[in-house]
Formats: structure tokens, C-alpha cells, sequence
């Protein structure tokens, strides 16, 4: 390990610990702590923190994988690496980004993510935006996204469920988990079902998340 990469961990941990003990110390210095303050301050201090590390030199991790197993890991680096850069009350369950990448992209082996390092099948009907057509659908209207990386078209499925109408509900619910500390799997990937056509979606990436303990 170079000189230049401990001094660049040894400021991440110090960052780290800043934000830690900040929150630590309000609420031990509060006899009945706000939680929506706590969080306030917590994500600004996180923002800080964020903006710090880019300025160290904080980057997209690479995305390479040759099986299911170094598919899956790698997925996992990537959604690491975009919540942190993501707000904590934003933030998407590892699990699930995963999950859905896993049964979208069959592995990362369909020719949407082979070809257009799209991962989830995101689709735009903007003639302007780069896409690729199905090949049984070479006339569509709409195109499956092209993304430069994969790990974009991870930061483009958190986007839309943080922002699409059609995961209110979603946010909802991971909302209220995430103010009582909680992860209940059977409740909240339901929720993602508008994701697709397939009426048993939500079941399907609750069974991924299960059977491959994601």
C-alpha cells in the first residue's frame, strides 16, 4: 500500500469518526433528542464528509465480474459506493439493487448489459437518449437506455426509485424502516413490483433475496 493511499484512508476514517461522534454527542447531550433533528445533522455532516472525499479523490469503483458470485460482488461495490455518495435517508437496500440486477440482467449476461451496461432493462422513450431497440421489437417506440458504465445504470435505478410517482409507496415504507431501524424484506420489496409487467415481480426479487441470503 503506497504512502498516498494511508494518508487518503487515514482521512476517510477521521471523516468517519467526526460524523460518528457528532451524532453521539447530541444525543448524549440531549435529554429527549429530536430524531428528525439528529438526521438533519447527521446528513449535513455526511454531505461534508462526501464532498471532502471527492476532493481526496473518491471514484466509481470498477465493475469486472467473470461468474454469478464476482456479478454479485460487484454489484455490491457499486451500490456501496453510490449510497455513500447518496443521502442517508435516500439510500436503496444493497439487497434489493442487487436483487433486481440479478434477475434483470440474468447476471449480467443479457445483451442489455453486455452491450449497453444497462442492468435493470430502464427504458426511455427520448429518441435523443442512446438505447438500444429489443430485437423483437425493432421498431418500438421506446429503447432500452445505454449507460457509459454499469455502475451508472445503478445511480439511474436509485434515482427513479427515489423520485418516480410510482414508488411513493416505496419510499413510504422505507422511510418508516428506516426511522424505526428495522429491514423487513416482506413489506418493503412488494413495493418495487410497478418495476415491471410480471405481476409476480415483487414476489420473484424476494425470493432472490432469500435464496441467495443478499
Amino acid at each position: 500500500m503506497t504512502k498516498q493511499t494511508k494518508s487518503f484512508l487515514h482521512k476517510c476514517k477521521l471523516l468517519l469518526l467526526g460524523i460518528t461522534l457528532l451524532a453521539i454527542l447530541y444525543v448524549v447531550g440531549t435529554f429527549n433528542p429530536n430524531f428528525y433533528v439528529v438526521q438533519k445533522i447527521i446528513a449535513e455532516e455526511h454531505n461534508k464528509a462526501v464532498k471532502e472525499m471527492n476532493s481526496l479523490g473518491l471514484f466509481e469503483p470498477s465493475f469486472e465480474y467473470t461468474d454469478t458470485t464476482t456479478f454479485i460482488a460487484a454489484v455490491y461495490k457499486c451500490i456501496d459506493y453510490v449510497n455513500y455518495t447518496t443521502e442517508l435517508n435516500k439510500r436503496i437496500p444493497s439487497g434489493l439493487i442487487v436483487a433486481m440486477a440479478v434477475v434483470e440482467s440474468g447476471n449480467g449476461t443479457s445483451r442489455f448489459a453486455v452491450k449497453g451496461n444497462n442492468l435493470f432493462g430502464i427504458r426511455t422513450w427520448d429518441p435523443k437518449v442512446k438505447q438500444m431497440k429489443p430485437l423483437d421489437l425493432p421498431n418500438a417506440r421506446f429503447g432500452v437506455k445505454v449507460y457509459k458504465t454499469k455502475c451508472d445504470s445503478i445511480k439511474d435505478t436509485v434515482r427513479i426509485l427515489n423520485n418516480h410517482p410510482a414508488y411513493a409507496e416505496f419510499r413510504k415504507e422505507r422511510d418508516r424502516q428506516y426511522k424505526e431501524k428495522i429491514t423487513d424484506w416482506e413489506t418493503l420489496v412488494p413495493l418495487v413490483a410497478p418495476w415491471s409487467t410480471n405481476e409476480k415481480y415483487g414476489a420473484i426479487i424476494l425470493e432472490t433475496i432469500i435464496k441467495r441470503e443478499l
